[in-house]
């Protein structure tokens, strides 16, 4: 080979290294190029499918948890303004034409910003009365209940008296029955109270305004007890009724308590003379000096039952309906007592007011016979008061335990000391609990909140004093009164109360929809029992569900004759005349408020139901089940005319909760 073949190979060979380098060296600058940009694009997409997939977790719930077949699709919600009183019709008016103002401020007026920051959700605390009856157009109570061959009374406020006296022409404008079926009251008790103003007296009111008697009643005899007396009325308003026993009893645990303050100090006074002394010292040597009474015990003396002499009641293992504001009425306690119900409490009922005579709270502490381990739950902020509602109830009534009220969130209550307010208040709790469980010789059972603050919760430190101050049982409700009704129930903490109070009982409280949640809470906190408040206002066939261990697939029909019972009870508890008919029809729209958000087993995909998942708009497998799931206020009306006849002209309705009247 001549050597300019091999200067020529040698030349071909270097621009082959040269070229092979140049490659080598630009291929791993975009390999690495491409390595730092995959990576971020990979990144980016890693941090887009996480969201996508928390939002379709958080929606899939609410809207997987129904069938697809039955999903409707979802619509732009309107406010049910059909049945709100003028005012608010005013007022919701005024509010959107507000907000077509907000950018002219030349017209914007106080007025104006007022309405603007209006909210048409949360708690309405103003609401009218459903029906303003005018009292010229009734008969007088002297003439409505006039049996046959008895001559009528004669009123005593005659000729002042402003309802009307002439049977005669009452009975030409008196209206036929609205439904067929006859009067409830007449059937079972044998005697219609309400008379010829009955709406269903057709079969027991005479031509002549006479009022019959069925002489085979269903159920013969009274089956309601713990009404005011006139007399125990009076008494208590000229307050010359006796609470001796309950000032006793205060006054001691008061003072008891004020020494347990100042065992630790000093506390001196100075005399005339200037030298001083020891209070502490006088009043041990007072004591000490005084004669000790032998023979026949004095008033004065203060006489506590043994814990074994007190009654006692098994709390384990009960279901406890709880005490519900306006919804838990005699009527729906008996009704959810026939479905499985085990403990029942009336309504809270402000101490104050019972002790000073007012019948509307009086009306609380009712019962019905079918309640057969009943108790009233009172709400107070002072010592005496609380003892002396204890007395006043214990001997005047026929009730089996008594509640004090330490959860109640509401600003009004909590303001003065009261509900959850009493809860801070260390001293005035202390006392409370001693004089009300020293006083009665029923069981006192005590329901609280986890706290005020969610951030403090000291309910586990309570727990332990009211066993040692005498409770019987303590509810305990797994939110602080900050979160209200908001995020789930802590039943962990349940659980650290239950281990607390140990022994005595401790139920717990919150977000019970069915027999599964039942089961699943007693494991994890081990309580005695449970409270259950909304789960039964929206199902209320949930104590038989949890005694059955199985999940109801109740259908419409059954569901329509659960609410034909309740307006039966009601018309037998408030009467069947104009007033007791529209009081029954405003207490089953309030009910209807939280029975519409029931979605049938059968709709689910995963029964059950949550307490916390709301479910979007759904049709039922019938038109009955399709109206009973309507969130519509005025579809409520039109279950309630089925019962109660059409509603009158004037009817005005709007739920507790605002929300509740969207369409």
């Amino acid at each position: 080979m001549s050597e300019s073949t091999e200067i020529q190979i040698k030349k071909e060979k270097d621009v082959e290294e040269l070229e092979v380098k140049e490659e080598s060296e630009i291929n791993p600058i975009q390999i690495k190029k491409e390595s730092e940009i995959d990576p971020i694009q990979i990144k980016k997409e890693s941090a887009i499918d996480p969201i996508q997939i928390k939002k379709e977790s958080a929606i899939d719930p609410n809207e997987l948890q129904i069938k697809k077949e039955y999903v409707l699709s979802i619509r732009e919600r309107v406010l049910c303004t059909d049945l709100l009183s003028a005012k608010d019709r005013v007022l919701i008016d005024g509010a959107d034409n507000s907000k077509s103002k907000e950018n002219d401020t030349d017209t914007i007026v106080k007025e104006d910003l007022k309405l603007i920051s209006v909210k048409l959700k949360g708690q309405n605390k103003n609401r009218p009365p459903p029906m303003r009856f005018d009292i010229t157009e009734r008969i007088c109570p002297s003439l409505v209940d006039v049996a046959e061959g008895e001559e009528p009374k004669v009123c005593p406020y005659n000729p002042t008296c402003r309802y009307r006296h002439d049977v005669v022409e009452y009975m030409k404008e008196r209206k036929p029955d609205m439904l067929p079926g006859g009067c409830p009251n007449y059937q079972s008790s044998g005697r219609c109270s309400r008379g010829i103003s009955c709406l269903f007296g057709d079969e027991h009111v005479t031509p002549e305004g006479k009022n019959k008697i069925n002489p085979n009643p269903t159920r013969p005899g009274s089956e309601y007890f713990n009404f005011l007396s006139k007399d125990l009325q009076k008494s208590l308003r000229k307050k010359t009724y006796n609470f001796k026993k309950a000032e006793s009893f205060a006054k001691k645990n008061n003072k008891d308590q004020g020494n347990s303050n100042n065992k630790d100090k000093k506390e001196k006074i100075t005399e005339e003379n200037g030298e001083s002394i020891n209070v502490n010292a006088v009043a041990l040597k007072v004591e000490s000096n005084t004669e000790k009474i032998i023979g026949p015990i004095t008033n004065e003396d203060i006489i506590t039952l043994k814990t074994e002499e007190k009654k006692k009641i098994d709390w384990r293992g009960k279901l406890y309906l709880a005490p519900l504001t306006t919804v838990g009425n005699l009527p729906f306690r008996r009704l959810c007592k026939a479905l499985g119900a085990d403990i029942t409490c009336g309504e809270m009922a402000m101490a104050e007011t019972l002790v000073g005579g007012g019948q509307q709270e009086w009306a609380l502490v009712r019962k019905h016979k079918s309640e057969d381990l009943f108790g009233v739950q009172i709400c107070g902020a002072n010592p005496y008061i609380l003892g002396k509602c204890s007395q006043l109830l214990e001997e005047n009534t026929e009730i089996d335990f008594i509640d004090l009220n330490l959860g109640c969130p509401i600003d009004m209550v909590y303001q003065k000391g009261a509900g959850s307010g009493l809860m801070r208040r260390k001293g005035p709790l202390e006392s409370s609990i001693k004089t009300m469980s020293q006083l009665l010789k029923i069981p006192f059972t005590v329901k609280m909140r986890m706290g005020v603050y969610t951030d403090h919760p000291f309910a586990h430190q309570l727990v332990e004093k009211c066993r040692d101050w005498g409770v019987s049982m303590v509810t305990v409700h797994g939110r602080s009164r900050e979160q209200r009704y908001t995020r789930l129930a802590d039943w962990d903490y349940i659980g650290n109360c239950v281990k607390a109070a140990d022994p005595m009982p401790i139920f717990g409280n919150g977000d019970l929809m069915s027999y599964e949640d039942y089961e699943r809470v007693v494991d994890q906190s081990g309580a005695a029992g449970v409270m259950i408040a909304r789960g039964a206002l929206i199902k209320p066939w949930i104590f038989t569900e949890i005694k059955e261990r199985r999940h109801w697939d109740i259908s419409s029909s059954e569901r329509f004759q659960y609410m034909k019972d309740f307006c039966n009870y009601g018309l037998e508890h408030w009467g069947s005349d104009s007033q007791g008919v529209e009081r029954t029809r405003r207490f089953l729209l309030e009910w209807q408020s939280f029975a519409h958000r029931y979605v049938p087993v059968g709709l689910l995909e995963r029964p059950p139901q949550k307490m916390n998942l709301r479910p979007p708009p759904f049709r039922g497998r019938d038109d009955l089940e399709t109206l009973l799931g309507s969130p519509n206020a005025g579809d409520w009306v039109r279950i309630c005319e089925m019962f109660l006849g059409p509603a009158p002209d004037g009817f005005q309705f709007l739920p507790k909760h605002k929300a509740n009247s969207w369409k």
